[in-house]
């Protein structure tokens, strides 16, 4: 059954339209069941019908004429039912209908399956055959499995118009209206050319092959080096000038790579060893990008595909002495299979409008450098045929994560619209940046901004941050090939202290494991986010953590504005033992001379176990941090980041509200401040509930400062309070967000509403 389910695939891939796949379907299912008739039918939504669109058996005339309403025949039968339908004698079924131009009546046994893609029936595959006998169970099993894995495809095909219909004129005007579903990477709308890039180099495809000369391998290597630190350095000075400091981060490192033993002296050491030039290359990249891989954090892991892109782009020196040069239209949008950020950066900045990766998400480079650009990006399209898009229209939505190909002049009308006020939008906030977030009635709500790199300190301080809500201290425990000493913690520490004096500052304690493992510390686990990770490893290593609190506190010596927040916390008793070792690390420095002054301790709410336990965690630490983004993947056992059910990741399911509140009430019984500092806190609608809900401040990326402080000056505590009351009623997050929509729009920020944000 798999070898056929396989053969059956390919050819279907390999199909030039819709019409062609379909009917490669009904004659390899109805040789390898036997059968005296396969046919398809498909969906026609408009119609409320099913028409024939492809038959083996039947009459080929009747194709295309043959219609059955959705009440109608046996065929809207397993539609309706979307389950298999197998029936001993067809013509004796009440739901039976004759086609006299089929020649249907000659067949008895009729088994059914319906073609199902995102829980939408998109069609019915069916087999006949003239004995008077049900189907046996393999049989169904084999064309429940055809019908599972060929729902993809007729999903692509009927979304472009066919296959390969997405370039050609002649096509049905609904065709571009319908998107392709992907995650938002960065927001924004774009308008433009569809350019089709894909690697040039493929590493994995290199064999071991003997040096014959060592020393000319190594020569080829190096100039293959010193030429893609050419090309790298040019990208860095091309994106400069329109790129903030801390984005050009990425391009800095890769040269770093390129002058580091870790990647050239490990390759010559390889070629000298015996393999050839581009042999020792890919085991050196496969060394370091494996680290990356075994990481289930998403940010992590996608820094493997920058050492990759890296890699091939030393590779295609190898193999052919240059990079292709690549012609960018105006309003470029460029589409991948994956896009990395060099591929970005080779655009000029002022041909680039939008972006669209089938692979990678928001945490990919390309997405933060896209992001600096105020690019809109998508991000998982799994659906895009990429191949057949090249000089296509393409608009991309970057706030729902959606991508129309050839849309008609409705669409295209719509966004260009969206376009403009967007314009408008961004105009009207940058006056709000030197701006309290107060309401009108006098409720003051402090934003901070999240961080995790010395290089944001500049773009946050200008972005009308109050101070820092989120410190990530991981990042300098990843980029070492050990961990960090105390003296080297403190270094960096001090310098976001400093910067943001007198304002506050929240460090994060470190936050690994085994969905974070760092490359001298590897941690394998079966299901990473239930494992060790977080306050867990931490506490099972005190003297890891200690150094980290000691350093934190010697760094703040002299501006007393440091706070601690202990991650992923699960009972009371961590917080006991993760108190005990502050109180050690203070106590340990003031006998040692050091004048500190014991932090503000926080704990973050990220595990559904804390968020039941709230009002004894607030008795013993001084604030509560809520991360929304673990905390609503938790409580509704969705990973986001999948493609295939990000849409049910909503931080305003009417369950992650009511643990929202029941934090707010646990922390108020010990009079202990609440802050937000996932995503939740940047959403603006959601803003207006978490003011509702009393929570003390909010912390976000500095780019949704203006549009959440917006809505706080904009809008009442005491209609807040309305408004998460009226929330609460709802049953779904989509009833939530509607009525925070009109609520928006109501107090004049339709331009919120109409931005998609």
């Amino acid at each position: 059954m798999l070898e056929v389910l396989r053969r059956i695939i390919q050819e279907v891939n390999a199909a030039g339209d819709l019409s062609q796949a379909l009917e490669i379907i009904v004659q390899r299912v109805k040789q390898a069941m036997d059968v005296a008739v396969c046919s398809v039918y498909l969906d026609d939504e408009a119609a409320e019908q099913y028409v024939l669109m492809a038959t083996d058996g039947l009459n080929p005339e009747s194709v295309g004429k043959v219609r059955l309403g959705r009440k109608e025949g046996l065929v809207s039968l397993v539609g309706e039912r979307e389950e298999p339908v197998n029936i001993q004698s067809a013509h004796n079924h009440p739901r039976f209908v004759y086609f006299p131009e089929t020649g249907e009546e000659r067949y008895q046994s009729f088994l059914g399956v319906p073609i199902v893609h995102h829980r939408k029936v998109l069609g019915v595959v069916i087999v006949q055959r003239h004995a008077e006998d049900k189907f046996d169970e393999d049989n169904v099993a084999f064309l429940v499995t055809i019908g599972s894995q060929l729902a993809g495809a007729i999903a692509h095909a009927q979304a472009s118009g066919g296959i390969d219909g997405l370039r050609t004129q002649k096509r049905r005007r609904t065709r571009g209206d319908l998107p392709f579903q992907g995650l938002s990477g960065a927001p924004g709308v774009a308008l433009g050319t569809a350019v089709v890039r894909f690697p040039q180099a493929d590493l994995n495809a290199i064999p071991n092959r003997a040096a014959e000369v060592p020393e000319e391998e190594e020569v080829a290597f190096r100039a293959a080096v010193i030429a893609v630190r050419m090309d790298i350095q040019s990208l860095l000075e091309r994106m400069r000038p329109v790129l903030p400091a801390e984005d050009s981060a990425l391009f800095e490192a890769f040269l770093m790579m390129l002058e580091s033993d870790t990647l050239v002296d490990k390759t010559v050491a390889r070629i000298h060893a015996g393999n050839w030039a581009p042999g020792a290359l890919r085991e050196t990249i496969e060394e370091h990008v494996s680290f990356f891989d075994a990481m289930e954090d998403t940010y992590l892991r996608e820094r493997g595909q920058d050492i990759r892109d890296l890699g091939r782009r030393i590779l295609q020196y190898l193999q052919q002495g240059s990079v292709d040069e690549h012609h960018y239209p105006k309003n470029t949008v460029l589409v991948g299979e994956e896009i990395t950020a060099s591929m970005l950066a080779e655009v000029p900045p002022e041909r680039l409008a939008g972006v669209v990766s089938v692979r990678g998400s928001r945490t990919s480079h390309v997405a933060i450098l896209a992001r600096a650009l105020n690019v809109p990006v998508v991000m998982g399209a799994n659906d895009l045929p990429v191949a057949r898009v090249d000089g296509a229209e393409i608009i991309v939505d970057g706030y729902s994560g959606r991508v129309y190909v050839n849309a008609g002049t409705a669409v295209r009308g719509e966004f260009r619209r969206l376009q403009r006020e967007e314009a408008e939008l961004a105009q009207g906030l940058r006056g709000l940046r030197r701006l309290a977030a107060e309401t009108p009635d006098g409720r003051r709500v402090p934003l901070y901004a999240n961080s995790g790199l010395l290089s944001d300190i500049g773009p946050t301080l200008s972005g009308g941050a109050e101070g820092i809500g989120l410190y990530r201290t991981e990042f300098p425990f990843m980029i070492r090939e050990r961990f960090p000493s105390e003296e080297e913690q403190i270094e960096v520490y001090r310098r976001v202290l400093e910067s943001f004096a007198p304002r506050p500052v929240t460090l994060r304690t470190l936050d690994v494991g085994g969905d974070k493992a760092l490359p001298y510390f590897p941690i394998k686990e079966d299901n990473p986010f239930l494992g060790w990770r977080g306050i867990r490893i931490t506490l099972d290593h005190p003297e890891i953590f200690l150094v980290q609190l000691r350093a934190m506190l010697r760094a703040s010596i002299g501006y007393d504005n440091l706070s601690l927040l202990l991650p992923m916390i699960s009972t009371v008793d961590e917080v006991d033992q993760s108190l005990a070792l502050i109180r050690r690390a203070y106590d340990e420095l003031r006998e040692e001379g050091f004048e500190i002054a014991m932090p503000k301790i926080g704990v973050m709410v990220e595990v559904p176990a804390a968020v039941y336990q709230a009002e004894r965690i607030a008795e013993r630490v001084d604030f509560l941090s809520v991360g929304t983004n673990d905390l609503t993947q938790y409580l509704l056992a969705v990973d986001r980041n999948n493609s295939r059910v990000a849409e049910l990741f909503d931080s305003l399911h009417p369950a992650v509200l009511q643990a929202l509140i029941q934090v707010v009430e646990g922390a108020r019984v010990h009079g202990k401040p609440v802050s937000v500092c996932g995503e939740m806190a940047g959403d603006p609608a959601a803003a207006l509930l978490l003011l509702g809900m009393g929570i003390d401040s909010l912390s976000m990326s500095v780019g949704s400062l203006p549009r959440v402080k917006w809505v706080i000056r904009s809008i009442s505590y005491r209609r807040a309070k309305t408004l998460l009351k009226k929330a609460l009623e709802q049953d779904n997050p989509a009833a939530v967000r509607e009525l925070l929509n009109k609520a928006l729009e109501k107090s004049g920020l339709g331009g919120l509403v109409r931005a998609g944000i």
